[in-house]
């Protein structure tokens, strides 16, 4: 009866159940000045106008006190279209910014500050995290570890909170090669691991961080693991959820199609290749890594709210955002599509023109990597000294270099994930629900989305705005002909080494065989 009503209803009678799960709500934010935060305090903005206060814990940074970077972020080009509709005063209006840091002990907040966030919260979105794998172990555990078990204490003490959300990650419980929706064991103890870390000096952590991180490969999945554990603990103390996204790519569709603020996962793959300066990688090109575009993630995110707290369903605490269930899209299609969009939007200066392959022998790409990228530098970099400017190539490959020891453990292992819960609450939307809060891809046009993605990567990563493509192509075929020609020379020349080298190895066999004829004969 009820699914009749709303097929029978217009577009405007159908409630939006998941902006009045937010009416009047105060919402605190972590993590707010890092990517998916950006995306989800415009999206509160621009489609959930009727929350009642959004606070952000920030911290200073590089000088800049908290309130300097609320302005900086909404200079951001992911804000030009709200701030347009609403006023940048009525944004300042909307966000309240209070002076903190996770990875300081109570949360380095003020007792007016901590009173304030206690007696009013509602909401709370711990994304607040450190994203960079190499990190140093004790920073890692301080930041992700400890910051949300200092951030869960607070959630304990707000009077009035309906719900707490930990964003994590899909690729945090690596042992498992199907993930489900599930809580995990954790790979050690949190509080053990936080008490260790607290009283050690940095170099005696840092000594033992392989022997503490045991099989993980980098710090960030294991303190995403242990966190996981310290808001399992909570559950049943507090109203908890935990909220695995995969890799978090570029905006899809709205704000601003293919923005992002990083060359995190393929945005950076595909510029460097673009770039012309990636042309090997060890990597298994059948396999394939699990993606989600922030907008999707931030969606899915309000709608699991959304059924927490409107729907009352205390059942489901665990979700995978992800989507290799439906779209499987390989390293080597990445590659492919990427090779095709640059030579249709090529970037500006690229040092060669794209190429490369991928390997499967580590043995071959250490060759080709010593051959096609270090020699390459090294020559590049010599040129450029000589002509009185500072060498960058090489410093820019020993960046390559250290990006693909993160990326060939991810490239050459496999894993899928369960999300039917996610599909349970995909059935449950209802049509202007189901658009607005688009958390499906029955439209997904991936070489158009890869498209937006380079567009996007040239204008707010790289600043080369859209005038420079003429140059930009025209460069590109020079630089194809300069392949060509290379190829064809590096060929000749190997063709005449190898005669060379022939007609000396016959004389030599011939002198060899002479020479033995002779003493036998003597």
């Amino acid at each position: 009866m009820t699914e009749t009503r709303v097929e029978t209803m217009t577009e405007e009678e159908i409630p939006d159940r998941i902006a009045l799960t937010f009416k009047d709500q105060n919402i605190l934010i972590t993590g707010g000045t890092g990517f998916m935060g950006k995306v989800m305090i415009e999206k509160f903005l621009r489609c959930i106008p009727n929350t009642k206060q959004i606070f952000m814990l920030v911290r200073p940074k590089k000088g800049k006190d908290p309130k300097h970077r609320l302005d900086e972020l909404f200079n951001s080009p992911l804000f030009e279209n709200i701030k347009k509709q609403r006023g940048l005063g009525e944004l300042h209006k909307a966000v309240t910014v209070v002076n903190g840091d996770v990875s300081l002990p109570g949360l380095g907040l003020s007792p007016e500050d901590r009173k304030l966030l206690c007696d009013n919260v509602n909401i709370v979105y711990h994304a607040a995290a450190t994203v960079r794998f190499d990190e140093l172990l004790k920073r890692a555990v301080l930041l992700n570890t400890r910051g949300t078990k200092l951030m869960l204490e607070l959630a304990k003490e707000m009077k009035q909170l309906k719900l707490f959300a930990y964003i994590s990650t899909a690729y945090c419980h690596l042992e498992e090669k199907l993930l489900g929706e599930k809580p995990y064991p954790p790979p050690a103890d949190p509080h053990k691991i936080i008490k260790c870390v607290e009283w050690m000096d940095d170099d005696v952590v840092e000594a033992m961080t392989d022997k503490i991180l045991g099989d993980y490969p980098n710090t960030y999945a294991f303190t995403k693991a242990l966190s996981e554990s310290l808001v399992e603990e909570q559950m049943p103390h507090i109203p908890a959820i935990i909220l695995r996204p995969s890799v978090v790519i570029p905006v899809w569709k709205e704000p601003l199609p293919g923005w992002t603020d990083n060359i995190n996962g393929p945005t950076g793959l595909l510029i460097g290749a673009g770039k012309g300066v990636i042309r090997t990688m060890y990597c298994n090109e059948n396999g394939y890594a699990d993606y989600v575009p922030v907008d999707i993630a931030i969606n899915a995110i309000f709608i699991t709210t959304w059924n927490f707290i409107y729907n009352g369903d205390q059942e489901r605490r665990v979700f995978n955002l992800t989507s290799s269930s439906e779209f499987k899209v390989s390293w080597a299609e990445i590659i492919a599509r990427g090779r095709r969009i640059t030579e249709k939007v090529p970037l500006n200066g690229v040092v060669w023109y794209p190429g490369g392959s991928m390997k499967k022998s580590r043995l071959l790409h250490n060759i080709c990597f010593l051959l096609f990228h270090m020699i390459p530098a090294y020559f590049i970099d010599t040129l450029i000294f000589l002509a009185g400017y500072k060498p960058v190539m090489c410093r820019v490959q020993r960046r390559i270099q250290k990006g693909f020891e993160v990326f060939e453990y991810y490239a050459n292992n496999q894993w899928d994930f369960e999300n039917a819960n996610m599909y349970n609450l995909r059935d449950k939307l209802n049509p202007v629900e189901y658009d607005k809060y688009q958390i499906h891809g029955d439209d997904m046009d991936i070489d158009k989305y890869f498209e937006s993605c380079i567009r996007a990567a040239r204008i707010y990563i790289l600043n080369e705005p859209p005038e420079t493509l003429p140059a930009a192509r025209r460069h590109l075929r020079v630089m194809y002909w300069v392949d060509v020609i290379t190829k064809i020379l590096f060929f000749v020349l190997l063709i005449y080494i190898f005669a060379s080298w022939s007609k000396t190895f016959r004389a030599f066999l011939v002198g060899s065989w002479s020479l033995a004829s002779q003493t036998l004969t003597d």
